[in-house]
């Protein structure tokens, strides 16, 4: 199974909470930027997990327009940047027990570095920045994945 971790894209600082923060323009635009990579590298999505906040929400309006989303998507209120990295990890791994094998998660720091440590124990977590992917390879038979690549819209030419 493959779990790309996204985090959302860049966002205002003013807002009325930090659940409200709307993406900028260079946030939507870096956005589908990655989604056009994504899409370049032949990458299918299956399965999408969104962060109810305003910025995961654009910023998956923003990858729609590039890259082929399925129609299950859902909106997990775990997925807050202090959510519990451990019930994520939990839960893709029961996505993946179902039978979903490329699934997409657009989150938050510090939880998306965290979500990947917990799936790739041999790992620290990573930093990403705005719109950064990470891409897991994880051995539903082990119970354990493998950090295949980290790809910010900054490394893209």
């Amino acid at each position: 199974m493959q779990i790309f971790i996204m985090r959302h894209g860049e966002a205002a600082l003013d807002a009325a909470s930090d659940a409200l923060r709307p993406l900028t323009e260079r946030g939507k635009s870096e956005s589908i930027k990655m989604a056009e990579w994504m899409t370049k590298q032949g990458h299918t999505i299956d399965y999408v997990l969104v962060s109810p906040y305003l910025r995961a929400q654009q910023t998956l309006d923003a990858v729609k327009t590039d890259l082929a989303l399925p129609s299950k998507i859902e909106t997990d209120d775990g997925l807050i940047p202090g959510g519990n990295p451990s019930h994520v990890a939990h839960y893709l791994r029961a996505l993946g027990d179902t039978g979903y094998k490329n699934i997409l998660v657009i989150s938050h720091l510090p939880l998306v570095g965290y979500v990947v440590a917990e799936l790739c124990p041999t790992v620290c977590a990573p930093m990403f920045s705005t719109s950064t992917i990470a891409c897991v390879d994880f051995d539903l038979s082990k119970g354990a994945g493998e950090l295949l690549w980290q790809v910010s819209p900054s490394t893209l030419k």
